[in-house]
C-alpha cells in the first residue's frame, strides 16, 4: 500500500485515495506529523476515547458510575499526581536555596 504523492507550495499533501480508504481516514481527520530518521510520519487521530471502551476486558465490578463520578475520580487522581510531582520536586530543588 502506498503511492507517490507531492508537497504543494503551501506544504499540503494529498493522500492518496487507496491509502485513504485502508485506513478509513476522512476530511477532517487530525494528524500528528513528526520527523524520524529522515522521514516524515503522520499518525491519524482517528480513534475516541468511545472506540477504546472495553480494550481492557470486563470492569472489575458491575457499577456503573455517571461521568460526574468519573469526572471526580479523574480530577482526584490529578490533585493527587500534583501534590506527588510539588512535593518531589521541593525534596529535590527545594533546599538548594
Amino acid at each position: 500500500m502506498g503511492a507517490y504523492t507531492t508537497l504543494t507550495s503551501k506544504g499540503q499533501l494529498t493522500i492518496p485515495k487507496n491509502v485513504r480508504e485502508k485506513l478509513n481516514l476522512k476530511a477532517g481527520t487530525k494528524f500528528y506529523v513528526t520527523a524520524h530518521n529522515g522521514s516524515v510520519v503522520a499518525k491519524a487521530k482517528n480513534v475516541s476515547a468511545k472506540d477504546l471502551a472495553g480494550i481492557l476486558g470486563p470492569p472489575l465490578s458491575d457499577e456503573t458510575l455517571s461521568d460526574a463520578q468519573i469526572n471526580e475520580a479523574i480530577m482526584q487522581h490529578v490533585v493527587e499526581d500534583d501534590e506527588r510531582i510539588k512535593r518531589e520536586w521541593n525534596e529535590e530543588f527545594g533546599s538548594r536555596k
